[in-house]
């Protein structure tokens, strides 16, 4: 597991590796319109079950991330998804303040490189 690039989160015995890979941030920005945008939606939604929706979502797709990058180098003995309804039965709420702070973890480490090689003139501070 490459840990600099993601985090882990254990559902129902089984680590997970979180990774943010440009096919993840394509659905995300799908669904919220952008990473930016991410965090106010899981902030602000608007009752417990929608919330639950979102984490457990979020969860599926970055968990599956390195599932997906398993079976495109291991052809010959791929490895299941992790769907939804797995994360909902083998986890209980509790579990999911421990999954947000790996979820934004891996968003973080997945995007930090972007972030600090970025330098924009428009931003430059004038004096």
């Amino acid at each position: 597991m490459d840990t600099e690039r993601s985090a882990v989160i254990n559902i129902g015995g089984v680590d997970y590796e979180l990774v943010l890979t440009t096919r993840a941030t394509k659905e995300i920005a799908g669904r919220y319109g952008g990473l930016e945008s991410l965090g106010d939606k899981l902030m602000k939604s608007e009752n417990f079950e929608m919330a639950i929706d979102e984490i457990v979502w979020l969860i599926s797709l970055l968990a599956n991330q390195s599932i997906l990058i398993y079976n495109l180098k291991h052809k010959d003995k791929p490895k299941d998804l992790l769907t939804t309804e797995e994360v909902e039965l083998l986890t209980v709420p509790s579990d999911l303040a421990e999954y947000k702070t790996a979820i934004t973890e891996a968003l973080y480490k997945g995007t930090k490189r972007n972030i600090e090689s970025e330098t924009d003139p428009k931003n430059a501070v004038v004096e």
